[in-house]
């Protein structure tokens, strides 16, 4: 540490930020790729206040803070001898700062493209085709089963048809859903 005190006070301010802010982002680093509880920092909203913002992640989150700090830090002390106005000097270390939050924000958007939704939901049978598992009696007049496979999985689920009665081992094919829960089906 004794380097320090013979650098100028606005570069050692940059030091003491990138100093302390490297080593948590190596530990946030390690902890990630070990699959630590510490998660990627998505959770933590630090009182944002932002509920019910339809957003993938908080953004105000200790992670989004590091990647900041570590834009911000390493750019002042890349640029320090480069850049002889210390405003601009700042001005673009704020810049690269905010670029490393936003880069961030990317990288997380891509992964999240990579999850897969396999909530069952009626909704997904429609146009679908199914076995008659029990026989569907005629013109609405009762409830039958059917079996219909969804992302990989067999379901039996309540069907009934506006045509004459489905005997089992029927063919048929998923028109609607009615009352929320019985499909309405018609025979191939």
């Amino acid at each position: 540490m004794e380097f320090l005190e013979s650098l100028d006070p606005q570069l050692r301010l940059f030091w003491y930020i990138a100093i302390p802010v490297s080593l948590i982002f190596v530990i946030q680093t390690i902890l990630t790729f070990v699959g630590s509880g510490a998660g990627d920092g998505i959770e933590a909203d630090f009182d944002g206040d932002l509920d019910g913002a339809e957003a993938p992640f908080q953004m105000f989150s200790f992670r989004n803070l590091i990647n900041f700090l570590l834009g911000f830090s390493w750019t002042g002390i890349s640029f320090y001898k480069l850049i002889p106005n210390l405003s601009v000097l700042i001005l673009i270390s704020l810049a690269v700062g905010f670029a490393f939050v936003y880069f961030f924000f990317l990288i997380i958007k891509q992964i999240q493209k990579l999850g897969e939704d396999n909530t069952f939901r009626l909704e997904k049978t429609l146009g679908k085709i199914a076995d008659v598992y029990l026989p569907i009696p005629g013109r609405m007049q009762g409830k039958g089963k059917v079996m219909v496979s969804l992302n990989g999985s067999v379901r039996e689920l309540d069907a009934m048809t506006e045509q004459d009665k489905i005997e089992t081992n029927a063919t048929v094919k998923i028109k609607r859903v009615e009352s929320g829960n019985i499909l309405i089906v018609e025979k191939l």
